[in-house]
């Protein structure tokens, strides 16, 4: 049977005490101090899926080390944390292993961690990318806009998947605006999207205005901090956020009942698919990268497929024929680790309509 390995980790202090109640007594900066210690382990045995191709089994192994730890250790001793995560998935047998949230993130986007493995290395930013434009082209239907004249932003688009992600929404859109903090590279990505598309984009490294104009938005950086804050926000707004952490405020959330905020899209694995873990998910359901990892074990494609911060659009186009060739599709939406509800979807139609007369 074709096998796999994913590793995780905790997204923040908070999932620690959550999964390891006996911890919650403690002093955060003590649990920092136990965690850098403790070695990584494996989760859980992944089993039940399968395609009308091929099936396959794997892993959750975590590196415990939240996204604070990741980003204020020295990076050569987190990548090593990390390899020795992935040498413990070639230890369970895993053929490829995948990269989630941060350890995708730290250094130089997996490269130095597949060549200290004997086993392939991705990601699953290609699935990420495919899953975020599906999630949000669908979301933008539902809340009845037309995402050809809507004004469209993709924050971060510098980077490795906000980049491809600006180049594929360009196909779709007219008004298309790019914002982030280094605009030089902006600036390259704009010029590509002209090559390519003939469309003329907007850059920008005001974020905040940018939001307060646009009407689908795309989010993926690597801020610790949030940077969409409730206020900012028109009523109707689609927000698709990629990033963890979070670059959406919690606050929104509790503030703000007229706009759809979206944590990329959610994937529905072929088979009866048993997780043996809660990660906040539906059964049957997961993150696009974890399904990268899992469609590429069923295809029997052993590569590092998704790796560094070169992602192209051939890529994504290629993952997204696998993805449906086995069956893997998008389940529905997300939102802030819960399920997004057909009532609450309506709920907000009916708000930010509201608003928007209100303003008018």
């Amino acid at each position: 049977m074709e096998k796999f390995a994913f590793i995780i980790h905790p997204i923040e202090i908070s999932d620690v005490y959550r999964k390891l109640k006996f911890m919650q007594k403690l002093p955060e900066s003590m649990v920092e101090k136990a965690m850098k210690i403790v070695p990584p382990f494996t989760i859980s045995h992944i089993t039940g899926v399968k395609s009308q191709y091929n099936e396959t089994e794997g892993w959750f192994v975590t590196c415990p080390l939240t996204t604070k730890q990741m980003i204020e250790l020295p990076e050569e001793y987190v990548i090593k944390k990390i390899i020795k995560a992935g040498k413990l998935a070639e230890k369970l047998g895993a053929k490829i292993v995948g990269l989630g949230a941060f350890t995708s993130v730290v250094g130089d986007a997996g490269i130095t961690i597949a060549q200290n493995l004997n086993i392939p290395v991705t990601t699953g930013n290609s699935y990420t990318v495919a899953m975020a434009i599906e999630g949000t082209k669908k979301a933008t239907e539902i809340m009845g806009k037309n995402i050809k004249d809507a004004q469209v932003l993709v924050i971060g688009a510098a980077g490795s998947i906000g980049k491809v992600c600006a180049q594929i929404m360009a196909k779709d859109c007219k008004f298309l605006t790019l914002a982030g903090r280094h605009t030089e590279k902006l600036e390259d990505v704009a010029d590509k999207i002209l090559k390519d598309t003939g469309l003329s984009v907007k850059i920008t490294s005001n974020v905040r205005d940018a939001v307060r104009n646009a009407d689908v938005i795309i989010t993926v950086t690597s801020s610790l901090d949030a940077i969409i804050e409730a206020e900012d926000l028109k009523p109707g707004a689609v927000v698709c956020d990629v990033s963890r952490p979070r670059d959406v405020s919690k606050e929104v959330a509790e503030k703000r009942d007229d706009v759809l905020i979206i944590e990329g899209g959610v994937v529905e694995v072929p088979g009866d698919v048993n997780f043996n873990f809660n990660f906040g998910f539906s059964p049957k359901t997961a993150y696009a990268c974890m399904s990268e990892t899992m469609m590429l074990a069923l295809e029997g494609r052993y590569e590092s497929f998704s790796l560094g911060r070169d992602l192209t659009v051939k890529q994504v186009e290629e993952i997204t024929k696998i993805a449906n060739k086995h069956g893997f599709k998008l389940a529905g939406f997300r939102s802030f680790e819960r399920e997004v509800t057909q009532e609450q979807i309506e709920r907000i139609i009916r708000n930010a309509k509201k608003k928007s007369e209100q303003a008018s």
